[in-house]
């Protein structure tokens, strides 16, 4: 077989097994979309009817009004923007500190602050569950935020990041006079834009899915969050899993989307995160 034929029959079985691994990860997804437009008696009728006939639209506002799902949506968004705002605001600055700042147990610092990512939720829901009940935080917005902001992973994100801006750049901004907070925001923010976009994308998803600590410290109806709300469906005898599978999918709206109109910056931050050490 000739070179070029060759290598076109390579591109194409890549592509094919691209496509197929694509739909492979698809799956779940049309099929939560297609069961929240079934009945409940089809729901897991076997062969899988992928395309319901008819769809029953109706199972979107039925869900919706069954709950107050108006009310989990707000708090979910409330929730999520202000984890998120801190997140990148906090961790944005501790990883400008371990990145740019020479100081006496940095180093130690930073390997500290990764060890963190070793320990299992389920080690800090306690402690972290009797700090928020002394504070008087139980069923209230921060104590829904504050416990999680400022993680990890985000730090060492925006470091790792940090560490490919010339150092260059934030001397001559202290040479002209500038403050460290006006370094920061002026000079490092506006060029650190794919991980603090990337770091926030990761923030929101997190805390929109985030059930466990919520469902601890959260009894008050209204203020229950998306996931929570969720919960509600799983009745004694049965499930109603078409109306799960509905909010599912209009829960799924905001990370596509935003996802959708920043994928080029996230992939880049991603992509340079990771080169420095």
């Amino acid at each position: 077989m000739p070179a070029g034929r060759r290598q076109d029959a390579l591109y194409w079985c890549g592509v094919l097994l691209v496509a197929g691994w694509g739909l492979v990860q698809l799956a779940p997804i049309l099929w939560m979309i297609s069961t929240s437009l079934k009945p409940l008696r089809e729901v897991f009728a076997l062969p899988i009817q992928w395309v319901p006939r008819p769809p029953q639209w109706a199972n979107y506002p039925e869900a919706w009004n069954h709950f107050p799902f108006a009310r989990y949506f707000a708090n979910s968004f409330i929730v999520s923007a202000s984890v998120t705002v801190l997140n990148v605001l906090l961790a944005g600055m501790a990883g400008y500190s371990l990145a740019k700042y020479r100081y006496f147990g940095q180093r130690a610092l930073f390997i500290a602050v990764l060890s963190t990512l070793m320990l299992p939720i389920e080690v800090l829901m306690v402690p972290t569950f009797l700090i928020v009940k002394s504070l008087g935080w139980l069923n209230t917005y921060q104590g829904l935020v504050i416990p999680v902001v400022a993680d990890a992973f985000g730090i060492f994100l925006m470091r790792q990041y940090l560490l490919s801006l010339p150092d260059s750049l934030v001397e001559a901004a202290r040479i002209d006079g500038a403050g460290e907070l006006g370094t920061y925001f002026r000079i490092v923010v506006p060029l650190s834009w794919p991980a603090v976009l990337t770091l926030a994308i990761f923030t929101w998803r997190e805390t929109w899915d985030a059930f466990v600590w919520p469902f601890i410290i959260i009894t008050d109806d209204s203020l229950r969050t998306v996931p929570i709300g969720l919960q509600r469906f799983q009745e004694q005898y049965v499930t109603t899993y078409n109306s799960v599978m509905a909010i599912s999918t209009v829960a799924m709206i905001p990370m596509v989307l935003l996802f959708f109109f920043f994928q080029r910056a996230f992939i880049r931050g991603i992509a340079l995160s990771g080169l420095k050490e």
